[in-house]
């Protein structure tokens, strides 16, 4: 009884530094989590910036003005040994009826193509919506470019007049950014869907696609830059009786 005793404090005590132990490894798990999505949403901010601001080589801003919708995938790998395959993480926001843009949506796109490559490297990606019909894809959080929502590469040129284009009649406008060289892509076969994961690390708790994109969650301190960046380059909103008028911005509230 004594020898049992005297063991007691010792074991409470190492159980106790492994309890800690643990603890300490899970909070910075989740610090690393944060982390992560707010990096990501800066680098989503950065590469709509540095494309925009090459006049000759940018979004149309027609193109821009008329978007329904508008996702980021800064730095989507692909890999080929054969057989190609893509994978990216990313954030989506969409216009709301009141005209302004919605928190962010994370999301995840996963595709492949087959053929005789050999070789990787890291893309980054742009999707615009051009209509209703396409936000309501992205609004079902999961969706199939080509087979669900029609999509074709997107004109390049600021001053370009997208209006005219055949392009346009797209639901979805996709592009692609590799090496410094920015064009229009063919996205065909590339699954969206929503990141689960990462949507309860960035709100705290998982909230669907279509409430957060319909504008009735409030967006995080850290979606301000990407929100920013959004709001200036889209340059105006619509209205509910299809009129333009100068965007009044995006209401940015809560905090981590």
């Amino acid at each position: 009884m004594t020898r049992i005793n005297s063991a007691l404090p010792r074991f409470l005590a190492v159980l106790g530094a492994g309890l800690m132990i643990f603890g300490n490894l899970a909070w910075s798990a989740d610090d690393k989590d944060v982390s992560d999505i707010d990096k990501r949403l800066d680098a989503s901010a950065k590469v709509l910036t540095e494309i925009m601001d090459t006049p000759d080589k940018a979004i149309p801003d027609k193109v821009m003005s008329d978007a329904k919708c508008i996702a980021v995938i800064p730095s989507m790998v692909k890999i080929a040994i054969g057989i190609g395959g893509s994978h990216g993480k990313g954030v989506a926001t969409c216009r709301t009826e009141g005209g302004m843009w919605s928190a962010p949506a994370p999301i995840t796109i996963t595709g492949g193509s087959w053929g005789l490559q050999l070789g990787g490297q890291a893309v980054d990606i742009v999707m615009v919506v051009m209509n209703d019909q396409g936000m309501q894809h992205l609004l079902s959080s999961k969706f199939k470019i080509g087979a669900d929502a029609s999509a074709a590469a997107g004109p390049v040129g600021r001053d370009t007049g997208a209006d005219t284009d055949w392009k346009m009649r797209a639901e979805l406008l996709t592009y692609s950014r590799a090496r410094g060289l920015f064009a229009g892509i063919d996205l065909n076969g590339t699954a969206v869907t929503q990141d689960k994961d990462e949507t309860r690390i960035l709100y705290g708790k998982f909230l669907p696609f279509s409430d957060i994109l319909a504008g009735k969650v409030h967006a995080r301190e850290s979606s301000k830059p990407f929100l920013a960046v959004v709001r200036k380059y889209s340059g105006q909103a619509r209205t509910e009786h299809g009129e333009l008028k100068p965007s009044a911005g995006t209401p940015v509230a809560g905090s981590r």
